[in-house]
């Protein structure tokens, strides 16, 4: 080329990083070969990437920018774009890439690799376009690349807890980020590193750092799969009575019968052609969740079957009628009144009759879960009337210590008529259950014989949970959801079922139960409001009659009872209207 034309389509270049992409970067997809063409294809930008390219560089420099897209939408590639163009164009930048391990890191025979991602976009450049002075055997080694030019460098680094520390950069790409062990200590590492680290992943469930620098203030680029023109061609959707619409008309093939097979956790809407066949390879819910979908919750083996706990929420949570606190006795726990306040711990979905007391009409069961008061996850209670089986109140306090929160809950019990008391006896709730017998308060449940038919009563005081028992407890709780046979007016109790999820060994466990890494150091006592809800149903059911398998019990004067005898009545209404047409 004439070197005058070369110098200024070099310069174009240097100015316009979205000319220099569509113009002279090529990238690879091994999967083109199966067809016959070839796998080195041009990097066109499409709309989304060009959008998404500018908000990584003005990120750059600046700021902390989270990349969470779904799987296949070029977010490596175009974030290994976006350093190759500053270390190509703009001096002295120092730029790290860090990825799960030295292998995704650099190695010449995977594609994978961050740095073979550069050094393939640098093999099919015209060498008119190479920095002048660059020697690949000088400038190019393991894990580090320099621009003899301008000073600029790249380097690579795997994920360590000290990645980064004491080091300066002008910006620190962390690629599939929800993939790192120690997420917690790279956070750290890298914090006064640089000012602009760009945190790149799918989700990989909420047991990660990614996960938790999400629930930031972070600014978020996201990529998800309906943004891609060749995913979401031919795109639909199923109404709710069953019916195909059509969005891309265009794109739908004219003789293609979408598979629509309603099944939990996969009712996706939009859909497309493409979806589908992803859908009907993939092995599990989670697979698609985590893949495409951008789902966290999703993306790990969930236990509490989401769409019967987003039905539940939609339905029926809303906010508390009374916030506040109920005064007690400090030396007997006799309570002396329940007090209204916005900043109280205790919320009732129940109203007050003229002394300031819940209708003694019904009985009421009381359900608790017990953290240390350290302040890393919350003691709570969960009270439902035995009757309707609808939540009435919900205690939640991190800072409340054993022996004073068994006092509340005695207090609570007896404010609510002398409720049935059952608590988790593991742990710290050895001390709530010592001070509650202390307290001589008799309502309480006692441990059964799980192993055996006939779950003989024990003299021991408490729910004891193990492995089984555990599974069996929520178990019990989940089906109650899913048959409408519990109300829970609690929104935010009723999102904490669905960060549950199967263990390696079956088991049933928060997500961020065993997670080591966890600087909150609440390992144990994720997701209290659940327990304590699973154990008030536990009260609720204890002593019924067991429910034949496929029938749904409808408790008389429970919400669901009078939503049925509502529903009964309007059709006899309609049937007494049609009648009087008729004549």
């Amino acid at each position: 080329m004439d070197p005058p034309f070369a110098d200024t389509i070099c310069n174009a270049c240097s100015l316009d990083p979205i000319f220099y992409i569509n113009g002279f970067m090529w990238t690879y997809d091994s999967r083109l070969v199966k067809d016959g063409q070839s796998p080195r294809v041009p990097f066109i930008l499409y709309p989304f990437q060009r959008e998404g390219i500018l908000e990584i560089f003005n990120a750059i420099g600046k700021e902390d920018l989270l990349i969470e897209k779904s799987r296949d939408m070029g977010a490596s590639w175009l974030n290994v774009a976006a350093f190759e163009y500053l270390w190509h164009f703009k001096p002295l930048m120092s730029l790290l890439v860090v990825s799960r391990d030295a292998n995704y890191v650099d190695a010449s025979d995977n594609p994978k690799s961050l740095f073979w991602k550069i050094d393939f976009i640098h093999e099919n450049l015209p060498l008119w376009l190479i920095p002048t002075g660059f020697v690949r055997k000088l400038h190019r080694l393991k894990f580090h690349i320099k621009n003899p030019e301008n000073g600029s460098v790249i380097d690579g680094e795997a994920t360590t807890e000290q990645v980064a520390r004491g080091d300066r950069r002008t910006a620190i790409l962390l690629d599939e980020f929800a993939a790192v062990a120690p997420g917690h200590k790279v956070l750290a590492a890298t914090r006064d590193a640089t000012n602009s680290r760009l945190f790149n992943s799918t989700p990989q469930g909420i047991n990660n750092a990614y996960y938790t620098v999400r629930q930031t203030s972070i600014r978020r680029l996201r990529f998800f799969w309906t943004d891609h023109p060749v995913k979401a061609k031919g795109l639909y959707r199923i109404t709710e009575d069953g019916k195909l619409d059509i969005l891309d008309e265009e794109g739908y093939p004219a003789d293609y019968k979408p598979v629509y097979e309603p099944r939990p956790n996969r009712n996706w809407n939009p859909r497309s052609p493409w979806l589908d066949e992803q859908d009907r390879r993939a092995a599990t819910h989670q697979e698609i969740s985590q893949e495409i979908m951008i789902d966290y919750l999703g993306s790990g083996h969930q236990f509490f079957a989401s769409d019967a706990i987003i039905e539940a929420k939609h339905r029926y949570s809303r906010p508390p009628d009374l916030i506040g606190s109920l005064d007690y006795d400090a030396a007997t726990s006799e309570p002396t009144g329940f007090k209204e306040s916005p900043a109280g711990h205790l919320k009732l979905w129940a109203p007050l009759d003229n002394s300031g007391n819940i209708t003694a009409d019904f009985k009421y069961t009381l359900g608790c879960d017990i953290s240390a008061g350290t302040g890393s996850s919350v003691s709570t209670g969960c009270a439902y009337n035995k009757t309707t089986c609808e939540k009435v109140l919900e205690y939640a306090n991190p800072y409340i210590r054993p022996e004073e929160f068994a006092k509340q809950m005695v207090a609570v019990a007896i404010w609510l008529h002398n409720a049935s008391l059952i608590w988790e006896s593991n742990g710290v709730g050895r001390q709530f259950g010592d001070r509650v017998m202390d307290l001589n308060y008799g309502n309480i449940y006692y441990r059964k014989r799980e192993e055996t038919i006939s779950k003989k009563e024990t003299l021991i005081p408490g729910w004891h949970a193990s492995k089984e028992t555990k599974r069996v407890l929520l178990g019990s709780y989940n089906d109650a959801i899913i048959r409408q046979q519990i109300f829970n007016f609690s929104g935010i109790a009723l999102d904490e079922c669905l960060e549950y999820i199967y263990n390696s060994t079956g088991g049933v466990e928060h997500s961020k139960e065993n997670n080591k890494e966890d600087p909150t150091g609440a390992r144990e006592n994720h997701g209290d409001r659940v327990i304590a809800d699973a154990l008030a149903w536990r009260g609720i059911m204890d002593g019924k009659t067991v429910v034949k398998v496929g029938v749904t019990e409808i408790p008389l004067g429970c919400l669901a009872w009078r939503m049925q005898q509502r529903k009964k009545q309007e059709q006899e209404d309609n049937r007494e209207l049609s009648f009087s047409d008729g004549w």
